[in-house]
């Protein structure tokens, strides 16, 4: 990959016979590194080329964020702008990049994240739903910083996400996803929307759930609009 590309770490796809291959990215959250999210790969489906993505601001020894934020008194969140478009940015052009070397079209990516990473999977679906198929959200909320970039509603038809929380999530609270919940059932999409009870993390019934999501994803019957 070029330089204005991301650093990721990679699981090559194995299809079966008759399957097509697959691509998933996978996006940490702030202060990790791909090696965590990668820690999944052995769950995610086989048909996937599984592709966990570095973000490029660091913020210590392997600690890394797709941007910086700040957090008011009553919780309120501002983020870095420059570095969230910029963030966005190089992670369409590493998937971009990554599909086309791959072969494999949009409507056979799927983008993936644990937080922060989540909300840059969100992002990338909710401002260029053209590029992808579906996306995996644990964990996550929306950026009403980029409201104004979002894709006309008919853009979404087709598109598929799973979205889920921990109902005793102290970083991330509920309400979050119930905002993420109720923004997606205006679209023209098919959402999955689970709740676990958990705090901030990926629990195993939680995991499950959401790699058997993206295998259902992948059987013919889902791509016959395609």
């Amino acid at each position: 990959m070029n330089s204005s590309s991301l650093s990721f770490l990679e699981r090559p796809a194995r299809p079966g016979p008759g399957q097509q291959p697959w691509l998933l990215v996978l996006m940490h959250g702030v202060g990790s590194n791909e090696r965590d999210l990668f820690g999944l790969a052995p769950y995610v489906p086989p048909q996937f080329h599984v592709i966990s993505l570095r973000a490029p601001f660091a913020m210590g020894q392997g600690a890394y964020a797709w941007f910086q934020f700040t957090v008011d008194a009553d919780g309120t969140r501002h983020i870095h702008v420059p570095q969230e478009q910029q963030a966005r940015a190089l992670v369409q052009q590493t998937v971009q990049a990554c599909a086309e070397q791959l072969g494999i079209p949009a409507q056979r990516i799927v983008l993936g994240g644990f937080s922060q990473g989540g909300i840059m999977a969100l992002s990338q679906l909710l401002t260029q739903p053209q590029t992808l198929r579906g996306v995996l959200i644990w964990h996550s909320r929306l950026l009403p910083e980029i409201a104004s970039l979002h894709a006309p509603v008919q853009a979404f038809d087709g598109k598929s996400a799973w979205v889920s929380h921990g109902t005793y999530d102290n970083v991330i609270p509920l309400t979050s996803a119930h905002a993420i919940r109720d923004r997606l059932a205006q679209l023209p999409l098919q959402l999955s929307y689970q709740e676990y009870p958990g705090a901030h993390e990926i629990r195993p019934e939680e995991l499950g759930a959401s790699m058997q999501w993206l295998q259902d994803l992948t059987e013919p019957a889902a791509d016959d609009d395609q």
